[in-house]
């Protein structure tokens, strides 16, 4: 038998004693080969741990970015198993639940949580960086798909200009890659003809208007090209302006080399009918931007300077800027000149045709007070009466030369004096 008091420090003793939901032997789960096995289990994964973040150690001398991240993703993995055995001895092993709110094991548990959480972010960033350095290369590739278009497109309208486009040489040379002439016929001079004369028409068109806006006296003007003609309506004298252009515009047509001078002077017919079709589908101001010292480029700035004079030039731009820059050898992109260069184009074009022929198509021209020929000559106004006491009309402008090609004649247009317009 035991004393009272005895008896009252054991029960004191008994109630200040933790309770545990099992007996502590299943701490180990009744297996010491199991918890051998997970001992195992956590010394190799250290030694993989250890031997991943040395690999990411020698990945970084020398600096190999690729090494680098499989290295990474090695380290990440073998902490992630390391997590996943610690989490999985704390499912089968519980320890005894403390009754006190400081309970140091949920402390650990929360650091390690946090732990965790700031690996992932880690991780968060990581792969928002991965994604944009992929949208980073993806702008860079598209920039350079767009780059290698843009070379492309040049590339293909070089190769025109250089009469090497491979779809004409299919069309007229075959497989020899040669330009046959068997092509040329009349019905295309005579379409480069009517052509040409459009373009002289065309041209006129801005250069009255800009005429008109400096403030010239149109008369006198059309009478400084060719006095003491009688027109036949006040609006007839726009050929004046045209008769102007055209006899600036075709000076030196005869010539092979249109007298521009360059290292061939005598060019065979088959490079100039390749000029002919390199030139006919491009845009005369894409060719002269492309190449300004060609041959086409040098007469474009020729004949302009030979159109616009210098008081022209003044008169509408206020300046003689545009004059110097093209005879400095530049092309400038106004519309004024542009408009230019069509005309330019048209004619180059009608020279270039005119001898690739066999023999060489002969062009002629009318003089002032010749006698008009409805066989060399055709009256650009349709409908008129000879006047009243003239036998026949005379010539006041040439507008237009003729051609011979061939048997067949491609009338000069011309403009009439002595005449009425029918009403």
């Amino acid at each position: 038998m035991q004393h009272s008091g005895a008896k009252d420090t054991q029960l004191r003793e008994s109630s200040n004693q933790k309770v545990h939901p099992q007996p502590m032997e299943d701490a180990t789960n009744h297996s010491p080969q199991a918890m051998e096995a997970l001992v195992s289990k956590i010394f190799s994964n250290i030694s993989s741990l250890k031997s991943a973040y040395i690999q990411l150690q020698s990945a970084h001398t020398p600096y190999d970015p690729d090494k680098i991240q499989a290295a990474d993703k090695l380290v990440i993995s073998e902490l992630k198993t390391l997590s996943d055995l610690k989490q999985f001895y704390r499912e089968h092993n519980p320890k005894p639940v403390c009754v006190s709110p400081q309970d140091s094991r949920l402390a650990a548990e929360v650091q390690e949580q946090q732990s965790l959480l700031k690996t992932y972010e880690v991780m968060v960033k990581k792969f928002q960086s991965e994604i944009h350095n992929k949208d980073s290369d993806i702008v860079q590739l598209e920039k350079q798909i767009q780059d290698s278009s843009m070379k492309r497109v040049k590339l293909e309208k070089s190769l025109k200009l250089r009469g090497l486009s491979m779809k004409e040489s299919e069309e007229s040379g075959g497989e020899t890659g040669q330009f046959s002439l068997d092509l040329l016929s009349p019905d295309l001079f005579r379409s480069a003809v009517q052509a040409a004369s459009r373009a002289i028409h065309d041209f006129s068109k801005p250069l009255i208007n800009m005429m008109k806006a400096a403030g010239w006296d149109l008369d006198a003007a059309a009478r400084s090209i060719e006095p003491n003609i009688v027109y036949a309506k006040r609006a007839h004298k726009k050929y004046a302006f045209e008769s102007h252009i055209c006899q600036r515009m075709f000076i030196g047509f005869q010539d092979e080399s249109f007298c521009m001078e360059h290292e061939n002077q005598a060019e065979a017919k088959e490079n100039l009918y390749q000029e002919y079709l390199s030139l006919r589908e491009i845009d005369p101001l894409e060719a002269v931007g492309q190449n300004p010292d060609s041959l086409f480029g040098k007469f474009c700035q020729r004949k302009y300077l030979a159109v616009v004079h210098q008081k022209m030039e003044a008169s509408f731009f206020g300046n003689l800027d545009q004059q110097h820059y093209i005879m400095s050898g530049g092309h400038p992109r106004t519309a004024f000149y542009q408009a230019f260069l069509k005309l330019a184009k048209a004619i180059w074009l009608l020279h270039r045709l005119v001898h690739s022929f066999e023999p060489p198509v002969k062009i002629f021209q009318v003089k002032r007070d010749g006698e008009f020929s409805e066989v060399y000559m055709e009256s650009v106004v349709k409908d008129f009466v000879v006047e009243a006491g003239n036998a026949k009309p005379k010539v006041g402008l040439m507008v237009m030369p003729g051609f011979w090609i061939g048997g067949s004649i491609i009338q000069s247009q011309v403009y009439l004096t002595g005449i009425k317009v029918a009403e």
